[in-house]
């Protein structure tokens, strides 16, 4: 027999170390979207997000290993909520079957909760810049959106090198954007201003276009002779920061990117959409210089107490076991630089996603990297090989409202080449590891 709990208990809850309030909704719900229209977007103070969608979406032993990870143990008082009752209903007796014994919904649902401005409430900060398949779709639609009341839009379907990747299959209305638009080819650093602003422009893009971008999750391998070919969503990524760093205004990247939209059941087609150039961009490139340093500024990092340089790479490349990357010899980490954590390998952000390729819960990231020294209130840049990933972890920390972030551009690959600088191989002493996955 299904047990209910109320609005009091919910407020027993708090706070209390025995038991977790677990919401059931989707992700872009948890992060703040009103997909129902609530009186206030976001999720119970303190919840964990669980999405009924990721019971079957995973087998027995993955949905224990994600339950755990989440502090969702057997041993807990779990109480449940969502939209609808059925959801909480099939999660209860999902967890049922796996041996959750004190299981409980809240009857009332979170928009009565929501509905009572006394009732602690928390969203992802910058949440608008995270969209769902649904938000999106309306869009296209033309249909007057929440968080966007129409203007300039430009979907771009992104990836490196790869227009095969465009053909075979992309959101209908979306450009192809190829990341050489946005960096150079020598280092894979960003192209200089006039570079950017013609690649925009013809992209057009402006500083007042609000600009979505997706790319194809794909599989990456280190067997493929470019296996950054098949990372679109990191791609995304990348382009995001190199176009949030010129100066546009609205940039918002799909979460899970194209797999997210087929998963919602829209479809794709072949049918190419060609940009319509601007003439004018409407401010000076970059502006936001702040978002990227340079070497010398990434060893002022190293020296300042108050600020962190990020290793966004894997831990095999940080501890020097290989370079990561089919054309960086040099192995190794920057002394000094914090590990990161990213996942498997230089094409791979696992330990940054849930098992549907959306963005992790963002107060898992951030308790991750507390617990290394990474704050908010610290000055932080994070690198990787050659930016991408460190991308990705910028764009997810300005989600989080942090505003004292950057990437150093140049990363492993520049720091590598020059042979007087400093390079540390091992397991540095004293590291504290979290490993998620990978």
């Amino acid at each position: 027999m299904v047990q209910f709990a109320s609005t009091a208990d919910i407020v027993d809850a708090l706070g209390n170390s025995g038991t977790v309030i677990v919401d059931v909704r989707p992700m872009a719900a948890y992060n703040g979207w009103p997909l129902r229209r609530e009186y206030r977007g976001g999720h119970i103070a303190g919840a964990v997000p669980f999405p009924v969608s990721w019971f079957f979406a995973s087998d027995r032993g993955e949905r224990i290993r994600l339950l755990e990870s989440k502090g969702i143990t057997q041993e807990k008082n779990l109480i449940l909520y969502g939209y609808e009752l059925d959801d909480a209903r099939t999660t209860a007796s999902s967890l049922a079957e796996l041996g959750y014994a004190s299981v409980r919904i809240f009857e009332a649902g979170l928009q009565a909760w929501a509905a009572d401005s006394d009732n602690p409430m928390d969203c992802l900060p910058r949440y608008r810049q995270l969209v769902y398949p649904e938000w999106l779709a309306g869009i296209l639609r033309g249909e007057d959106c929440y968080s966007h009341k129409g203007g300039d839009f430009v979907l771009a379907h992104t990836s490196f090198d790869n227009r095969d990747d465009y053909n075979s299959g992309h959101i209908a209305g979306a450009i192809a954007l190829d990341t050489l638009f946005l960096e150079e080819p020598e280092h894979w650093n960003r192209r200089n201003p006039d570079e950017l602003e013609r690649a925009l422009l013809s992209n057009g893009i402006t500083r007042d276009t609000t600009v979505v971008l997706y790319g194809r999750v794909g599989n990456p391998s280190m067997k493929d002779l470019h296996p950054g070919r098949n990372a679109g969503q990191i791609a995304a990524m990348r382009a995001a920061l190199l176009l949030m760093y010129a100066g546009v205004r609205d940039v918002r990247v799909l979460d899970g990117g194209l797999d997210a939209w087929i998963s919602a059941g829209y479809e794709i087609t072949n049918e190419t959409t060609v940009p319509e150039p601007e003439e004018k961009f409407g401010c000076r490139i970059p502006a936001h210089p702040e978002y990227i340093i340079d070497i010398e500024e990434a060893k002022q990092y190293l020296a300042d107490p108050m600020s962190e340089l990020v290793c966004m790479r894997s831990w095999a490349e940080f501890v020097g076991e290989k370079s990561g990357y089919h054309y960086i010899g040099p192995r190794g980490r920057i002394p000094g630089a914090v590990f990161g954590n990213c996942g498997s390998d230089a094409y791979h952000m696992q330990n940054y996603r849930n098992l549907d390729d959306t963005m992790l819960c963002y107060g898992e990231i951030a308790s991750n990297w507390r617990e290394v020294g990474i704050l908010p209130e610290k000055r932080i840049a994070f690198y990787c090989g050659t930016g991408w990933r460190a991308s990705e972890a910028f764009f997810y920390a300005y989600l989080m409202g942090w505003d004292r972030i950057a990437i150093y551009d140049g990363g492993w690959y520049e720091w590598s080449i020059d042979e007087g600088n400093p390079v540390e191989t091992g397991i540095p002493e004293g590291i504290f590891i979290r490993t998620r996955r990978y």
